[in-house]
């Protein structure tokens, strides 16, 4: 039986749109289709693994690192108060690839332990807007 494609692999090769933020030669940084909040971004390694486990430890210096600077490049662009950072490991982990979900957050913006709730952006226009927000706070880190 054959696996379903990586959804992060078919970005990173353009079979599916995408609203890149961040990519260099390790890694690649996109917009969440289905954002908890505007501006939520996924940290990927470009090379293939499932989860944080199987990443190599030379490695996490530098995806780490990059993290960090996303996590202030989104927190500052989408004018928030903090960010949620997170890494699913197989369980909850929709796409089988290890990524990072930054999530600007604010006071009171109605997430609460896991209920999540989702926003939508308005239209591609919107998307695009904020997807050039973050490339240019983050230039300024990388």
């Amino acid at each position: 039986m054959m696996k379903p494609p990586c959804t992060i692999c078919q970005l990173l090769h353009h079979e599916m749109l995408c609203y890149c933020v961040y990519e260099d030669d390790d890694y690649f940084v996109f917009l969440d289709k289905a954002p908890l909040f505007l501006g939520h971004c996924l940290v990927a390694p470009k090379q293939h693994v499932m989860t944080l486990f199987e990443f190599p430890t030379e490695n996490l210096q530098a995806y780490f690192s990059l993290v960090q600077k996303v996590g202030i490049a989104v927190q500052t662009a989408m004018d928030s108060v903090g960010t949620f950072i997170a890494i699913n490991n197989t369980v909850s982990q929709s796409i089988p690839h290890l990524h990072t979900h930054v999530v600007p957050r604010k006071f009171k913006d109605g997430l609460k332990g896991f209920f999540w709730p989702r926003q939508r952006y308005n239209n591609e226009t919107h998307m695009l807007e904020v997807q050039e927000s973050i490339k240019l706070v983050l230039l300024e880190f990388t």
